[in-house]
């Protein structure tokens, strides 16, 4: 699997030539937390999903994207980084590995199966159905 700085992993991503098999859980997220810093929370969320969207579809797996765990992440990226930002990616994730658990995931403890698995879940982002309890 080749390696990637940030530049060319976030190039590679956008124009799609980033193969499908260089890009599972922790390379999402890897990326998700790229657009956070680059564009903020508010702006990332957008942009984000419009080329994760892309991405998918230049594969040819348009139906893997996903709105509510796209969205959450986003989210739970950002919230992490107000709260001890890490300047880079490995700083990151060596902080917060519990969002680099795929099954079972940081988002069990917010969603339950039914839900985030949803049809409604998969098109657009839901809110929580379920309160976490701290990873402390």
């Amino acid at each position: 699997m080749p390696s990637f700085d940030d530049r060319a992993f976030v190039a590679a991503f956008r124009d799609t030539t980033l193969p499908a098999s260089a890009f599972h859980h922790r390379d999402h997220v890897r990326m998700a937390w790229l657009y956070v810093r680059e564009y903020g929370p508010v702006d990332a969320a957008p942009r984000f999903a419009a080329d994760l969207q892309t991405f998918a579809r230049a594969k040819g797996v348009p139906g893997l994207y996903h709105a509510t765990i796209t969205g959450a992440y986003i989210a739970l990226i950002a919230e992490r980084q107000l709260h001890g930002p890490a300047d880079t990616w490995d700083a990151f994730a060596a902080a917060h590995p519990d969002l680099l658990s795929w099954k079972p995931g940081v988002l069990d403890r917010y969603y339950s199966s039914e839900r985030l698995w949803s049809d409604a879940a998969r098109a657009q982002f839901l809110l929580p159905d379920r309160l976490a309890a701290s990873p402390d």
